[in-house]
């Protein structure tokens, strides 16, 4: 075929069309962090008040369907491969069948390209421009960034453990001296996001209730708490972690359904909304969430001396029963049933996330959450100092 006579169809200008949007988006999310901050507060509100309300509708997560659909695809797509390549090497495959066999490969890859068209658009715009856009301090706060005082972490560590302490002998338990929450937690969460809009203007609007995951036990082997699906625009849950953690979780995957999606920006969020709340376990689980992170940076600050920890406010064995990720028999229960052992899960998703994180401009990757104590240093500024 000559060059002048090649001509495209209305579907490939299609497709060629949205790819070079995305690839013209990608490059203003690098390049344009004000254009970032424009889309996030004009644009981003839409996916969530449209499809976002949809999937609303659904008592299960949407998402963690499309991700098994997408697994499901990738594995036919690998078959179908080796099928097609099989059959190459084999003289005697009828020539009908392999000429069948041939188009109906074509039509499946054709249909996945433009499957996976539409992922990348949906990752750009619902993730990789989120990415470039102001962070919470820059949007709210408006502190100038500095180094604080070994003092000023001290004050907000102790401040916390303090809270953390009283907090846990007020708690409502049962025979096995597990908390026990009687009330609507994702009402609750929805609730207190809604509240903290009335402060930080980013934060208003409609919130979809939170989904407990069906793949709660892969979650677990994962060590992950939450999951935000922009594919569904849906925030997700862990159903079996413990409870302490899922009100916190909430409001963090919450969070970055209204553009917030630096991990320590959701998990400052978070604590805001569950600290913020009239319901005293959401209350506890606010702190919880952000103890042990200011904890290892003081421990950290005066290098393991254990006489120095010592020395300041301990926090009582009963919070550091109530601060678990996942009681112990559920991990008895998980690990006997798993398919794959739980340390080559996690470790194989930490790698993604880490990977994703850095690809996304985030140089410090899953040490990024940690930084929601430079946000508590930030915030506590003058209160507690």
């Amino acid at each position: 075929m000559k060059l002048h006579n090649f001509k495209l169809n209305l579907k490939q200008k299609i497709y060629l069309g949205i790819l070079a949007g995305i690839i013209v988006l990608n490059i203003a999310a690098w390049c344009a962090p004000a254009f970032c901050d424009w889309y996030i507060a004009h644009i981003f509100p839409i996916w969530i008040n449209t499809y976002g309300r949809f999937t609303g509708l659904f008592p299960f997560s949407v998402g963690e369907l499309l991700l098994a659909a997408g697994v499901m695809l990738t594995v036919a797509a690998l078959l179908l491969g080796f099928v097609l390549l099989f059959t190459l090497l084999l003289p005697q495959f009828q020539k009908n069948g392999r000429k069948k066999l041939a188009g109906g490969a074509v039509k499946f890859y054709r249909g996945l390209t433009w499957i996976l068209l539409g992922v990348l658009l949906i990752m750009t715009l619902n993730c990789t421009l989120l990415y470039h856009g102001s962070g919470f301090n820059e949007k709210y706060l408006g502190i100038e960034e500095r180094d604080y005082t070994f003092e000023e972490l001290l004050a907000v560590r102790n401040y916390v453990v303090r809270r953390c302490n009283e907090l846990s002998a007020v708690m409502e338990r049962d025979d096995n001296g597990d908390i026990v929450y009687k009330g609507d937690m994702a009402e609750e969460a929805i609730l207190q996001m809604q509240k903290l809009g009335e402060t930080y203007a980013g934060l208003r609007g409609y919130y979809p209730r939170p989904k407990p995951l069906i793949f709660s036990d892969f979650m677990c082997q994962q060590y992950m708490q939450g999951y935000y699906f922009p594919f569904s625009m849906e925030a997700n849950y862990n159903d079996v972690m413990y409870l302490t953690n899922k009100p916190a979780t909430m409001c963090h995957e919450l969070a970055h359904l209204k553009g917030f999606i630096y991990e320590d920006d959701a998990n400052f969020v978070g604590f805001l909304a569950c600290i913020s709340s009239d319901d005293i376990f959401f209350e506890y689980s606010g702190y919880l969430s952000v103890l042990y992170y200011l904890d290892n940076d003081f421990y950290d600050a005066i290098g393991g001396n254990r006489e120095r920890y010592f020395e300041e406010e301990q926090i009582l064995s009963q919070v550091h029963a109530d601060n678990i990720f996942v009681k112990q028999e559920e991990w008895d229960r998980i690990n006997d049933t798993a398919l794959i052992d739980t340390e080559v899960v996690d470790a194989v998703s930490d790698s993604f996330v880490e990977t994703s994180l850095k690809l996304n401009g985030v140089e410090d990757g899953m040490i990024s959450y940690n930084r929601v104590v430079k946000l508590l240093l930030q915030y506590y500024e003058g209160d507690v100092f």
